[in-house]
């Protein structure tokens, strides 16, 4: 997993709220247990016109002109702006995956369902929980302003706009040190791996009948 400190990325705004999970990747391209290629698939049914199976060639797709990650101004975004409640539906990891697949960094919203919430710490992709009013107030400013840029920086625990005015959210301390770190939950584990290895070979000693 990437470290994630302090990065300046285009946002992206997806004025909807209550964005289930079969909205952000539809079921028919769960078949796949690797992390990669959903991209591609982010948001299926509302990027094309129309309907999307795994292994189409998504260059020769319809696309939907008037979904906002179809619009010129929007590519290369790497923060997704939400509504509240993003996230909901199932608890397919899917999603997540789908999400950085494409390219994000992170999402701000004013809420997330819980399953989705903690799914996304667990590859890195940092969502970000601020006042509905406050998201309000960025929805508006990436309107009007074309290539409009947050700036996080998770040590501050900050979102900052270009005229340095800074939103501060909360993170538990444990996934901050994760995500600082580029820890997942296989890297943890590795930390240990001395401790896990002179544990074996002990074991080997005691219960030798373990390993006949």
């Amino acid at each position: 997993m990437n470290k994630f400190d302090t990065f300046t990325g285009l946002v992206a705004p997806l004025d909807r709220a209550n964005v289930d999970t079969d909205a952000i990747i539809p079921k028919q391209f769960l078949k796949s247990i690797k992390r990669s290629g959903f991209g591609q698939n982010l948001f299926d049914e509302w990027r094309y016109l129309d309907h999307g199976e795994p292994g189409m060639d998504s260059a020769q797709r319809q696309i939907n002109p008037d979904f906002v990650l179809n619009q010129s101004r929007y590519q290369g975004a790497e923060i997704l702006l939400a509504r509240a409640n993003f996230g909901c539906g199932s608890s397919r990891e899917h999603a997540p995956w789908s999400l950085q697949d494409y390219g994000f960094r992170v999402i701000i919203a004013p809420s997330f369902a819980d399953i989705f919430f903690n799914n996304c710490f667990k590859i890195g992709l940092l969502p970000i929980v601020l006042d509905s009013s406050i998201v309000d107030r960025l929805f508006e400013a990436v309107k009007q302003a074309e290539g409009y840029r947050l700036t996080v920086d998770l040590q501050k625990q900050a979102v900052v706009t270009a005229d340095d005015q800074e939103y501060v959210f909360e993170v538990d301390i444990f996934r901050k040190h994760c995500l600082l770190n580029g820890l997942d939950e296989i890297g943890l584990t590795l930390q240990h791996a001395e401790k896990i290895k002179q544990f074996e070979q002990k074991r080997r000693i005691e219960q030798p009948w373990l390993f006949a």
